[in-house]
C-alpha cells in the first residue's frame, strides 16, 4: 500500500481531482503533501490504471456516506459533551486512574452514575455491577466458572478496556495485572484489574475532594513481611532438594 491512509488531506485532494476528472498519475502524485511526496514515484505508478466514469461516481457516493458519518459523529461528539461539561470534576479525577482516559471516565459515570450512597461499600457497586469472578464453592467443591456474570454489558467492556490500558502501565494497577496474569491467566487478570478500578471508582465519587495515589510498581515487594519471604524461599531451594541453614550476615 501506497497510502496507509487515503483520507489524510492529500488522499482527500487526490479522489476530489479523480471525481473531478483529472486523471493524469503525473498531477494526481504532486498533490501529495508532507512526508507522503517521498512516495511521488509510486503514487505516480498507482494512479496509471483503468478509471472510469462509473468508478468516479461510486467514489463520489461513498465519500458523501462518509462525510455524512462523519457529520453525524461529530454532532454526537458535541451532545456528548454537552451532557457531559456539569460533571467534568468528576471525569477530571477518574482520568487520574492509569487504563480510565476521559471516554471511559465519561461512560463510567454515565452507568454507575455519581449518588455513591447507593452502595454502601465499594464491595455492593462490583456486585451491583457483577464486574468480579462468579465461582462459588459448596460443601468443598466449586460451582461456576468465574464469569463476571450478566450485569452492566457497557461498564464491564470500559472496565476490561481500562484494564488492558492499565496493563500497560508501569504502575500499581499494570504490577498487579501482569502478577495475576502469570498465575492465572489474561483473562483472570482482566477481571481483578477491573474491579480494582471500579472500587477505585467508588471512593474518588464517594468524596468530592478525594484524588487518585498510585501506590506505586513495588508496592507488593515493600509490602510482603521479611520471615514470609525467608520461608517462601526456603521452600522453593527444599523442593529443589536442598537442606537449607540460615546464618546472620555479619
Amino acid at each position: 500500500m501506497v497510502a496507509s491512509d487515503i483520507f489524510g488531506v492529500s488522499g482527500r485532494d487526490m479522489m476530489a481531482a479523480l471525481i473531478a476528472g483529472e486523471r493524469n498519475p503525473q498531477v494526481l502524485a504532486q498533490m501529495a503533501r508532507s512526508r507522503m511526496r517521498t512516495k511521488i514515484p509510486q503514487l505516480e505508478e498507482a494512479f496509471v490504471g483503468y478509471f472510469t466514469d462509473h468508478h468516479r461516481f461510486l467514489l463520489a457516493k461513498m465519500l458523501s456516506r462518509i462525510d455524512a458519518l462523519d457529520t453525524d459523529i461529530a454532532d454526537v461528539e458535541a451532545q456528548i459533551e454537552a451532557q457531559i461539561a456539569p460533571f467534568a470534576p468528576a471525569v477530571a479525577r477518574l482520568d487520574e486512574i492509569p487504563g480510565v482516559g476521559a471516554t471511559a471516565a465519561a461512560v463510567i459515570i454515565a452507568e454507575v452514575g455519581l449518588d455513591m450512597t447507593r452502595f454502601p461499600t465499594p464491595a455492593h457497586l462490583s456486585s451491583w455491577a457483577r464486574f468480579a469472578p462468579g465461582v462459588k464453592e459448596s460443601a468443598g467443591r466449586k460451582k461456576g466458572t468465574g464469569a463476571t456474570g450478566h450485569g452492566d454489558r457497557y461498564l464491564a467492556r470500559v472496565l476490561g478496556e481500562a484494564a488492558v490500558g492499565a496493563s500497560r502501565t508501569n504502575t500499581f494497577l499494570g504490577e498487579r495485572y501482569r502478577r495475576i496474569a502469570r498465575r492465572r491467566g489474561k483473562k483472570k487478570a482482566v477481571v481483578a484489574v477491573g474491579r480494582s478500578i471500579l472500587v477505585i471508582v467508588w471512593y474518588l465519587l464517594r468524596d468530592e475532594g478525594a484524588q487518585f495515589h498510585d501506590l506505586g510498581v513495588d508496592h507488593y515487594d515493600s509490602r510482603i513481611n521479611p520471615d514470609r519471604k525467608k520461608r517462601n524461599h526456603i521452600r522453593e531451594l527444599e523442593a529443589l532438594g536442598y537442606r537449607v541453614t540460615l546464618q546472620p550476615a555479619a
